[in-house]
């Protein structure tokens, strides 16, 4: 992995006067859970997955922050909870993927110029509660993460990516001047995303 080769440590947090990032803990679980099941249709959507599906319960939930921590102190991939300063409740999750992830072996991905998906380090998906988008909390959330990824990151090139069914991530992207470079077509899952830089 890109990432272990450099000795990479990721970021331990962020943190602005509307939001929290820290890495997700299984502890997380019930909170976490709360904010998917306010959010299904929006994640069905985004996920291209059928997740979470019909029946999903805290202890699914559970078993899949659990495997996230795991991922994330292994150096695999990268999961924040967003939470809210004040409260603490969840507000949404984001996840970093290097670009030579096991997704992105298998899937087939398309240059919309003459890019080359090599350039790029890591790739970045975020969710907001649906309830939040409303007030622009998707939009404030991808503004620090871009700032947070030149900042603090510190290991090249990021590229943003959401799914195509997800229109509102599409027009939030493009509103905020991102250009579209990739599509990814998933064959496990039949999965279709863009990634924005």
């Amino acid at each position: 992995m890109r990432m272990m080769d450099r000795n990479f440590e990721p970021p331990r947090g962020l943190r602005t006067d509307g939001f929290e990032l820290r890495p997700i803990r299984e502890s997380d679980a019930a909170a976490d859970y709360e904010a998917v099941m306010s959010s299904v249709a929006f994640l069905r959507d985004w996920e291209q997955s059928g997740w979470p599906e019909d029946g999903f319960t805290l202890e699914d939930n559970r078993a899949d922050l659990k495997q996230m921590e795991a991922r994330h102190l292994a150096m695999e991939s990268f999961a924040y909870t967003v939470s809210d300063p004040q409260g603490g409740s969840c507000l949404g999750c984001v996840y970093l993927f290097p670009t030579d992830a096991e997704i992105f072996v298998r899937s087939k991905i398309s240059p919309r110029r003459d890019n080359d998906w090599g350039e790029f380090a890591i790739t970045v998906y975020f969710w907001v509660r649906m309830a939040r988008l409303a007030d622009g909390l998707d939009a404030a959330l991808l503004k620090a993460l871009s700032v947070w990824l030149r900042a603090e990151w510190r290991i090249g090139r990021s590229l943003f990516v959401t799914s195509v069914p997800c229109q509102q991530q599409v027009e939030m992207f493009e509103k905020a001047g991102l250009s579209r470079e990739f599509r990814i077509f998933d064959p496990k899952t039949g999965g279709k995303f863009l990634a924005y830089a």
